[in-house]
């Protein structure tokens, strides 16, 4: 673009006019002066013809007037441009300005032919007095009607008088209104902004209790997790620890609900999609359950319909609290009887261009509990409110249910509940999902714990930035056994100093501390060089999700919430340090091999109908009927006995369901 307009202007291909005169200097200024000459004339034409068309507004034919002052100016800037071309070989620019001339010329001289022959009909002065005539006996006229209009305006100004006092009467009463209204409004936002400012204090309020009870329930659960693995300790001091780390766990559970609502009811909860394996969060969900189905003599059913996909993206820490929450009610409030986790999928038709498909997931679980009256029905799902059922029995908080039907609303569908006081209840719920590809969902390592570091490794140095002294120890004994060297700072001034005098590979900053906080310490860091590689996760206790994009933007590589467990402490040092671990040996690694020994063949000693009946009870996670079963299975076929009870024992009925489908 700009090449051509440099062209336009000045083109290096021709050579300047002024060459044609020799650049004799008489001549070209003969030709400078005449062509600048007849530009101002031409250009003083058009402002002589608009004064006078200004002047004579009565003139016709405006337009010919218009059209020959723009000939003219075209005319003269044709001239203005030879002139340019004397020494600027703008022949481009030249040529066009001519042809635009030519073109207007053409213009004007059409229009000409069709206002001849108008021009020659206009009235000759005869004709115009007549005209006169007939206008001033038409003035006479328009001079008696003024006067019969006068007399209609005099009344028509009295009625308007009249109105106008009405209306002035009725704008007092409608002012009145609108004043009240304005206060009326004055008030409520009053209230809003007093009930904002409560809700900001609330949520102020909440962050620093967050603080305060997960920073020592940080240090009671991780001592816990540590204690247990001395392997000195009895047995009763065993179950004392057991009990220690179940009331901690419960009394985090009642914190992050309470939590959860303060988010909820704020507007900050957010659908946090990711892929996932829907089948292993229900097995495993089941797998936890089962203890506390089999401690009340209870019977947990798991019907899932062969139509449900098994990876799923949607948002799985909500699904599987909505999922807890209402087996775990359904569990606490059923004494005799039995459990029953219903999941079908239907395809979602609306969405066909997607490149996995969408589902409906239907999800219901029926209990035979106590159920719920009639009349508390309608407040169920209320916060802090329990059914009597539930305040008799002294246990739960009333936010679980609540939470959960929140919770599916945010994805997209509602939880309803069906109950008979005596007999049950049945929850319900619907969500949006949408299939994934296997690839996308991360595998689930085994749980093992960590006794040492592999041999040949590099020294690992890790920094602890902890206000909280038992929080530092913690940190500490957790890693030193196994062979990391350690070091604590109580704040992030002192942080800084170890930090520069003994370079860490990597340090835990806690973000709330005295004197210098984690989120300046680790700017202060990340601003040099060398603290570029220096790897810096951030320890929190903050339950709000909006925090973690804070502490990424102060220069955190990665954050872990309070209270943590070590297996999250130990995969987050691997992650970062490429560190290699030694497992501890158990029985687990063993269980493989008798799982993989053991095959549908196998099943072929017992009758069919035993392995229907097999087939139906791992279908619906009946562990129970199961365990029945197995004991049918005669004496010299202890092999598969044992196959099958420690397939019972593991909650591994999807295994035992491929067994039992593929022989039958």
């Amino acid at each position: 673009m700009m090449t051509f307009l440099q062209n336009l202007f000045f083109s290096r291909e021709y050579i300047p006019h002024g060459h044609c005169y020799l650049w004799q200097s008489g001549l070209v200024w003969l030709h400078v002066l005449s062509d600048l000459i007849i530009a101002v004339s031409y250009y003083s034409i058009p402002l002589l013809l608009v004064y006078f068309i200004r002047l004579r507004t009565d003139v016709p034919f405006k337009r010919i007037f218009i059209l020959f002052s723009i000939f003219i100016l075209t005319c003269g800037t044709t001239h203005i441009l030879e002139v340019w071309t004397l020494w600027y070989p703008a022949y481009w620019l030249s040529g066009g300005m001519k042809a635009i001339t030519a073109l207007a010329s053409l213009y004007t001289a059409f229009e000409l032919i069709p206002v001849l022959p108008m021009a020659l009909a206009l009235p000759s002065p005869n004709a115009l007095a007549e005209v006169n005539q007939k206008l001033a006996i038409e003035v006479e006229e328009r001079k008696q009607a003024e006067v019969a209009v006068q007399q209609l305006n005099t009344e028509l100004e009295q009625r308007i008088q009249t109105r106008t006092a009405d209306l002035e009467r009725s704008n007092q009463t409608l002012e009145q209104e609108i004043a009240v209204r304005i206060e009326a409004e004055r008030e409520m936002q009053q209230a809003k902004d007093v009930a904002e400012v409560a809700s900001r204090a609330k949520s102020e309020f909440l962050a620093n209790m967050s603080h305060e009870l997960r920073t020592p329930l940080n240090a009671i659960l991780g001592f816990t997790q540590i204690m247990a693995r001395d392997p000195q300790m009895v047995p009763t001091q065993q179950e004392n620890l057991s009990i220690i780390n179940r009331s901690g766990g419960n009394l985090l559970e009642l914190i992050n609900d309470i939590l959860e609502m303060a988010k909820i009811e704020s507007g900050r909860a957010i659908l946090n999609e990711t892929s996932f394996d829907l089948h292993d969060l229900i097995n495993s969900l089941i797998q936890t359950l089962n203890p506390h189905v089999e401690a009340k003599n209870l019977e947990l059913i798991y019907e899932r319909q062969p139509d449900v996909p098994q990876y799923v993206k949607a948002d799985e820490r909500k699904l599987r609290q909505v999922l807890s929450n209402l087996l775990d009610n359904a569990i606490k409030f059923t004494a005799v009887g039995h459990v029953t986790l219903r999941v079908q999928a239907a395809s979602n038709a609306a969405e066909p261009e997607q490149k996995f498909p969408g589902y409906w997931l239907f999800v219901e679980v029926e209990d035979t509990g106590s159920g719920v009256a009639p009349s508390e029905l309608g407040s169920l799902f209320s916060t802090f409110v329990q059914a009597e059922t539930g305040r008799r029995s002294q246990q739960g908080s009333g936010l679980g249910l609540s939470i959960s039907r929140r919770f599916v609303q945010l994805m997209g569908g509602d939880l309803t509940v069906n109950s008979t006081l005596g007999q049950g209840s049945t929850f319900k719920f619907s969500i949006p999902i949408q299939a994934a590809n296997a690839v996308d969902v991360p595998l689930q390592q085994p749980d093992r714990r960590v006794v040492g570091l592999v041999a040949n490794q590099q020294t690992y140095r890790i920094l602890v930035v902890e206000d909280k002294l038992e929080n530092r120890k913690l940190m500490v004994k957790l890693l030193e056994p196994l062979g990391f060297e350690v070091k604590e700072a109580e704040n992030g001034q002192v942080a800084v100093e170890l930090w520069e005098n003994w370079t860490p590979n990597l340090i835990w900053m806690d973000m709330r501390m005295p004197v210098m906080d984690g989120y300046a310490a680790t700017k202060q860091i990340k601003s040099q060089i060398k603290g570029q590689a220096t790897v810096i996760i951030a320890l929190t206790a903050s339950a709000f999700e909006e925090d973690k994009s804070i502490i990424l933007s102060a220069g955190c590589d990665d954050f872990v919430r309070k209270p943590f467990q070590e297996k999250v402490i130990l995969d987050k040092i691997a992650k970062y340090l490429g560190v290699q671990y030694i497992y501890e040996a158990n029985h687990q690694d063993a269980e493989p091999v008798v799982q993989a020994a053991l095959t549908a063949e196998n099943l072929a000693v017992m009758p069919t109908a035993w392995i229907e009946q097999l087939y139906q009870a791992a279908s619906q996670a009946r562990a129970k009927t199961l365990r029945s079963l197995i004991t049918e299975i005669p004496e010299e076929h202890r092999f598969l006995a044992d196959g099958l009870s420690q397939l019972v024992e593991g909650y591994r009925f999807d295994i035992l369901q491929t067994l039992a489908e593929r022989k039958s």
